[in-house]
């Protein structure tokens, strides 16, 4: 690593290779003012200064209305380093790291500037502890190494030898083994740094001194046996290393050979095992080390090398993966999950997993299942009421879901119940007031939000609970259903979970109180009808009969209503429906009749051989308005025209097939819960199901407990209907089949008789029919209802009622237009 410096005396950094690409402001020249080349220097200086300045003021500017844009903390920061700012960068780094962790190579930059600035063992101290945040952070192995040598360099009692200072060091290259020597690529580097310092120690030690040489020999060997054991790059060179080293002090072996004689039984079988256990895992090694690929692979392969180490069964094994896949990709909330998941499961409790919980919250702060674990891991890690509080008011200040906060403020509730409930030895026992005034804060902000849920609902129930049960307050607990009345008057559930309370105290004049002021209200889907049977039911169960008949007595005209309601919205629905049908049919016909002529060959002969007649023989084109539906029909001797006899019955079949094919099931008293998905399954058995209409309400969106269900045919919808009264989510459903309004069947009960008269009997039927209608010519035929102005219940003029016909008179040909305009003209 290039070491980079900070010069005081010209507050300018100088490095080889800066590991932020920063380009260090150079030493100011001695200028001479005499020297045109100096000027031009000057000038350029200071415009580049002046460059500098503006962009601070800019960055600045942008932190101050939006502190958590990472990307400008880290240009900030690198300006402020170019231009040697001491106090501000210092300022700048602790600003981002309250709420960022900075990267390693950050780390590294401000224990390094500040060691340059800073002489003396006053400044040591600060400097420690910024190594010491930087590791806590990220496992960085050059990161440890640095840490490593500034103590040995600069810490007096390790630099000197003595017994505390060698015992600090020692401590501390343990700490940096544990964190990372497993790490199998670069793990080595540690060990090699602990041994280098043992060996400093070793030629430190007076040769006249056996005892502590042979000591402090024998420690130099069991960190070699140690290393020998762990699996790692290089591992022949170290084992190579090490049987030099014995032959220095004295042991005969074969230092130039690979294999193991004269080591020791159960260091050879430490290395053999090690040896396997890297060549098992050198293949997924690489993967995660390929250059050429995208950071989705790299995590992915990441993953798989962390499923064969569980599988292996070694925890420390584990988490040095995990730590390495974090430093790869630290704000992945997918990772850091799967991390504190394993850590829940392997080790319960710790100090390494409230760490891992505090690292994780701070790389993704707006993934609230990450505070809600964080909670639940100090409260088991019995952690103060103070710290535990500290991180819950933090949690608030995040990005999260409502979901999410609702969440967090159920686990902050259940941590304090279990406190208050079941004190743990030697903690104080807290106060009631913390839950209570934390229901009360969740109240007032969820109000607003979730208005009409089940997450408000589920958070008073709670609150009602508590306060009845364990603060043993039915005042207070009554109180908490009042103020979610307030709130959430139209919803069931709340009413009921009041009523349920009260009834399970056996105040039934309270509940019976409750339903006296709910009855009559409004309720989505069957609500309203439920809340009447079961004032019903309750009277049953804990009145008197008197009780009884007088809650038969109010109940019985609010169903009447209900009814009554039910039954007109249903009916508007399927004239809806029905309209609805008609007029998509009415558009299919109108599409057709846009097609130009030219498309029907044998129409446009037919208009070109025949000419309309003329209106009262004037020259006129208009046609009579009983000639506008008229058409010719060919001799009998003519080919037909099947093609357009086939279009022309294919047109009315159309408009009655809504009604005759309908095949349709009504459904009520559904769950509001349910979905198309609940009531498919329901009819599972029946098959057949074709399409499902859930209806809701229109204001509210929810559902109103009612479905119109479409079946492919009759037969399965009289086995749809046969499981009427059949439960689905807890709930009878009543099941009928769809009637639509009697009119509305006649009317397509007549379009089908005479779409069967003309398709389905053959030619002879076609043409009885085309001469039942005839008036006046062989070759009319004449359609439509609107041919003569006689209307279905007024007589025509000339008709008689009551009058009955003889067989001689037979029936009465009805009258022409022409004819009614000349009786008119001659009354």
């Amino acid at each position: 690593m290039e070491e980079e410096t900070l010069n005081p005396q010209s507050k300018t950094l100088t490095s080889e290779d800066d590991n932020n690409g920063d380009q260090p402001m150079p030493d100011l020249p001695d200028q001479d003012p005499s020297s045109s080349d100096s000027d031009s220097d000057s000038g350029s200086e200071d415009g580049d200064q002046a460059q500098k300045n503006l962009q601070l003021q800019t960055l600045e500017a942008e932190l101050s209305t939006n502190p958590g844009n990472y990307d400008a903390h880290v240009q900030y920061i690198k300006t402020l380093r170019q231009i040697a700012d001491i106090e501000k960068l210092r300022q700048a780094r602790e600003a981002m790291n309250e709420l960022f962790p900075l990267t390693p190579s950050m780390w590294q930059d401000w224990a390094k500037d500040e060691a340059s600035l800073s002489t003396g063992s006053d400044a040591f101290p600060a400097i420690e502890k910024l190594y010491e945040r930087g590791v806590f952070e990220y496992l960085s192995i050059s990161l440890w190494r640095d840490y490593l040598d500034f103590v040995q360099e600069n810490d007096p009692s390790v630099r000197e030898c003595s017994p505390a200072g060698i015992l600090k060091a020692r401590d501390l290259f343990e700490r940096a083994l544990t964190a990372a020597g497993l790490h199998v690529s670069e793990g080595s580097k540690l060990w090699e740094a602990y041994r280098k310092f043992e060996q400093a120690i070793l030629d430190a030690t007076d040769e006249t001194d056996n005892q502590a040489r042979d000591k402090q020999i024998q420690r130099i060997r069991t960190i070699f046996h140690r290393q020998l054991s762990v699996p790692h790059v290089n591992m022949r060179s170290t084992l190579l290393d090490y049987k030099a080293w014995e032959v220095e002090q004295g042991n005969i072996l074969n230092a130039g050979s690979s294999d193991l004689d004269g080591i020791s039984s159960h260091v050879a079988s430490a290395y053999k095992r090690a040896l396997e256990m890297y060549n098992a895992r050198v293949h997924l090694e690489e993967q995660i080390c390929r250059p050429d690929m995208s950071d989705s692979e790299k995590l992915q392969n990441f993953m798989n090398y962390l499923k064969f180490e569980q599988s292996s069964g070694d925890p420390s094994r584990v988490q040095m993966l995990y730590e390495r896949a974090i430093t790869e990709f630290p704000i992945s909330s997918y990772l850091w999950l799967d991390y504190t998941h394993y850590l829940d499961k392997t080790l319960k409790v710790g100090s390494i997993i409230t760490n891992v919980y505090s690292r994780a919250v701070k790389n993704c702060p707006c993934v609230g299942e990450l505070w809600v674990r964080y909670l639940l891991s100090l409260e088991r890690g019995h952690a103060s009421e103070k710290e535990i509080a500290a991180v819950f008011e933090k949690s608030l200040q995040c990005i999260l879901t409502l979901d999410e906060f609702l969440d967090l403020y159920l686990t902050r509730i259940d941590g304090l119940r279990r406190r208050i409930s079941c004190p743990v030895e030697g903690e104080s026992v807290l106060d009631y007031s913390l839950i209570r005034e934390t229901f009360q804060n969740a109240s007032d902000y969820f109000s607003q939000y979730l208005k009409n849920t089940d997450g408000l609902l589920r958070l008073h129930a709670y609150w009602a609970r508590l306060e009845l049960n364990l603060h043993k307050d039915l005042q207070a607990a009554r109180g908490v259903w009042e103020s979610l009345l307030k709130i959430c008057g139209s919803m069931l559930e709340a009413w009921q979970g009041y009523i349920t309370m009260e009834a399970e105290l056996g105040h039934v004049s309270e509940a019976r109180s409750l339903y006296r002021r709910c009855y009559s209200k409004r309720f989505p889907g069957t609500g309203s009808e439920d809340i009447c049977y079961s004032w019903l039911r309750f009277e049953r169960e804990f009145g008197s009969l008197d009780d009884f008949d007088r809650a038969v007595q109010k109940v019985t005209p609010r169903l009447e209503e209900l009814q009554l309601f039910r039954s007109q919205q249903e009916s508007k629905l399927t004239e809806e429906g029905e309209n609805s049908s008609k007029k998509n049919v009415r558009d299919k016909r109108k599409q057709v009749s846009e097609i130009p002529d030219e498309h029907y060959p044998a129409k446009r002969q037919k208009d070109a051989s025949q000419k309309p007649k003329k209106a009262h023989g004037k020259d006129s084109d208009v046609l009579n308005p009983g000639e506008q539906t008229v058409e010719k029909i060919k001799p009998k001797g003519d080919k037909p025209d099947i093609q357009n006899e086939q279009r022309m019955k294919e047109r009315v079949p159309e408009k009655t097939k809504v009604y005759a094919d309908q095949c349709t099931a009504f459904v009520s008293n559904i769950n509001l819960k349910a979905n198309d998905d609940h009531l498919r399954q329901f009819f599972s058995d029946v098959g057949g199901v074709v399409a499902i209409r859930l209806l809701h309400d229109k204001f509210s969106g929810k559902s109103r407990g009612l479905a119109y269900v479409d079946f492919s045919d009759d037969a399965h919808l009289v086995a749809a209907v046969a499981k009427n009264k059949q439960m689905l989510l807890g709930k009878k459903l009543s099941i009928a089949r769809s009637d639509p309004k009697h009119g509305k069947k006649e009317h397509a009960r007549g379009s089908e008789s005479r779409e069967s008269a003309e398709t389905s009997n053959g030619p002879r039927a076609h043409q009885a029919l085309q001469s039942s209608h005839n008036r006046g010519s062989d070759n009319v035929q004449l359609r439509g209802r609107n041919t003569f102005a006689i209307p279905r219940n007024v007589l025509a003029l000339g008709q008689t009622a009551n009058k009955p016909k003889t067989e001689e008179q037979g029936e009465e040909k009805p009258k022409s237009n022409d004819e009614f305009r000349n009786m008119f003209l001659k009354g």
